[in-house]
């Protein structure tokens, strides 16, 4: 690994000895700064957390009895010497990069983000440093985004096409983050647009911080003889070929993830469409904020991590693949 003053790996994840803060720890520390709500960035039993404002709801959500602070975007704080402040990832509603500053140095870790602006969260924010840590989730040059209005279009459209043939339409997505996206792509005009309770509780701390999403209703409010057959319905992934669609009868399903992209994890899924919509960077983006940082040292975690650190190095970056168990969330 590089040797920086600021940040170091340990097994408990990313660590800032003068600051004594770890940032989305692996293991139980005293203080841990959280990029993001995801469960494989913001565990159970840290002494205390700091987060961003907007993320405190989704955190809060997911850790009910924990000790939480929290700052604005851009709001600096001070701990041991070392300027630390939080600003916008564009993954889901909250998360943050987090800045340290400490004698001239400046390090940035990313979380995981995504730059393309959206209705859900605050739009990502390229900061100056330099030592970057970025994720690598789609690192790979197949990995190549349309813009979240077409993608909007596409699921709209197979909405209709469901109606026109007597079909439900069940729309699958990871119930924070990417569920809200979805949300936020529906053109109620189309029909009764309904939520699965995992997915209604973050939606409703999304509405709660102001986002606007559309009306929705829950599938155990209905009468037993409900038509379903204009509804939408958003539900996580985990409920495809359970008891839970029974009710629904003659549907179609579909999941929106960037793996979508690949027409093999397509035939893996067990829904039978597939919408390419992530919650992280594409290629073009993941090296365009690389440049955007201009910094000197890059240190990538959890994907394709190998890659991007092969492909910077031939552009004369100094990266370096990580090895730490940071892994990928919902994408």
């Amino acid at each position: 690994m590089p040797t920086r003053e600021l940040l170091r790996l340990t097994k408990s994840g990313l660590y800032c000895e003068q600051g004594d803060f770890y940032i989305d720890p692996t293991r139980r520390v005293a203080r841990a700064v959280i990029t993001h709500a995801h469960g494989d960035h913001a565990r159970w039993g840290m002494g205390r957390y700091l987060c961003s404002t907007l993320g405190k709801g989704p955190l809060r959500a997911r850790l009910p009895d924990m000790l939480i602070d929290s700052l604005d975007y851009g709001e600096p704080t001070i701990l041991n010497g070392v300027r630390l402040s939080l600003h916008p990832a564009g993954h889901i509603l909250g998360s943050a990069q987090v800045r340290c500053e400490y004698r001239g140095e400046v390090a940035v870790v990313s979380g995981d983000y995504k730059c393309e602006a959206e209705p859900t969260t605050t739009s990502f924010e390229p900061l100056l440093c330099h030592t970057f840590v970025t994720e690598s989730t789609f690192a790979l040059p197949i990995y190549r985004w349309e813009s979240q209005a077409v993608v909007a279009n596409q699921i709209n459209s197979w909405w209709r096409e469901n109606q026109a043939a007597g079909r439900a339409s069940l729309l699958t997505g990871y119930s924070l983050g990417k569920a809200q996206r979805l949300l936020a792509c529906l053109d109620p005009s189309i029909g009764p647009i309904f939520e699965h309770g995992a997915v209604e509780t973050m939606s409703n701390v999304y509405r709660a911080a102001g986002i606007s999403l559309p009306d929705t209703l829950r599938p155990p409010d209905m009468p037993a003889r409900y038509d379903w057959s204009q509804a939408m319905i958003v539900a996580p992934p985990s409920v495809t070929g359970t008891p839970w669609v029974r009710r629904f009868g003659d549907h179609a399903t579909a999941f929106a993830s960037g793996w979508m992209a690949i027409g093999g994890w397509q035939r893996r899924s067990a829904a039978g469409q597939g919408f390419v919509l992530s919650d992280h960077a594409d290629w073009p983006a993941l090296l365009e904020t690389v440049r955007a940082t201009g910094a000197d040292e890059v240190w990538i975690t959890h994907g394709y991590a190998a890659t991007l650190a092969r492909y910077l190095h031939e552009q004369g970056v100094n990266a370096t693949e990580m090895t730490a168990t940071m892994g990928a969330d919902d994408a």
